[in-house]
């Protein structure tokens, strides 16, 4: 077995294990109040990125694993968000994605909500088909968010 394949399946194994022990320790993320939730209650802003570092530390080719999922990525990533910092509108109608809240607290402003959402260290929150919105830490601290996603374009780089 070659040294990529090794350190593959590592990354493999060390994702699991990180979003098994989050999911059993943490809470899911703060989510839209039940009576604010309303197809198109945000529109479209066209913020850029402000304040965000976004690293791969990782990605496997699906299409080359026993799954066989052709043209997807599975990616994991860091971003780390600066006080005032923003992470641009962005889909996830064909990339779904579980943010982990490593530290700080976030503010979401999502398409299907009429209020903004916080989200706290500890915290999870999956994003999937239906979810497009922008993030913005209001806060003192830094915030970093692990994020796993994934990918079918390699040209996407949507934070």
């Amino acid at each position: 077995m070659s040294k990529q394949n090794i350190r593959a399946r590592v990354l493999i194994l060390a994702v699991a294990t990180a979003g098994s022990m989050a999911v059993a320790s943490a809470a899911l993320a703060g989510e839209c109040p039940a009576d604010k939730m309303k197809a198109n209650a945000r529109e479209k802003v066209d913020y850029k990125p402000v304040g965000v570092t976004d690293v791969t530390l990782g990605s496997i080719d699906l299409g080359k694993q026993p799954a066989h999922i052709e043209g997807r990525d599975l990616r994991f990533r860091k971003l780390t968000i600066e006080p005032g910092g923003i992470v641009p509108w962005h889909s996830h109608d064909d990339r779904p994605a579980l943010i982990f809240v490593q530290q700080g607290e976030i503010v979401e402003y999502a398409s299907n909500c009429e209020v903004p959402i916080t989200h706290k260290a500890g915290e999870i929150r999956p994003e999937v088909f239906g979810t497009s919105h922008w993030w913005k830490n209001l806060g003192k601290e830094t915030v970093i968010l692990y994020v796993g996603d994934v990918r079918k374009d390699p040209n996407d780089h949507n934070m």
